[in-house]
């Protein structure tokens, strides 16, 4: 499955209204959008968000309806979430959970030569 095209569209809209310099680059199937060179979210290859959040609050999150741990290659990982597309049908929604994943990313000291 590829990724959904209307959800990039919306992240990648989000993502200009906020200011933050990005840049969008193919990854684990789907469309990534990246903060200083990480990952902050992306439009999963599997469907719905995947974002990235602080590895401590991992286990938190994944309380809410239809938010898992993100998982390579049958390994859970912390800090990686799935967010099912039901979750983040609204733009309000979307948005709260854009800004976990962009919070996260902005907080990581920049890889050389990235935006």
């Amino acid at each position: 499955m590829g990724y959904d095209v209307d959800l990039a569209d919306r992240l990648r809209a989000q993502l200009s209204r906020s200011g933050e310099p990005f840049i969008e680059r193919a990854m684990f199937g789907g469309l990534g959008f990246m903060l200083g060179g990480h990952m902050a979210v992306a439009a999963s290859g599997a469907g719905g968000l995947l974002l990235r959040c602080a590895p401590d609050d991992t286990e938190a999150r994944t309380e809410a309806s239809g938010v898992e741990r993100f998982e390579m290659r049958g390994r859970p990982m912390n800090g990686w979430l799935h967010v099912s597309r039901e979750v983040v049908a609204d733009d309000e929604a979307l948005a709260r959970w854009v800004a976990v994943g962009t919070s996260y990313a902005a907080g990581l000291p920049p890889k050389t030569g990235e935006a």
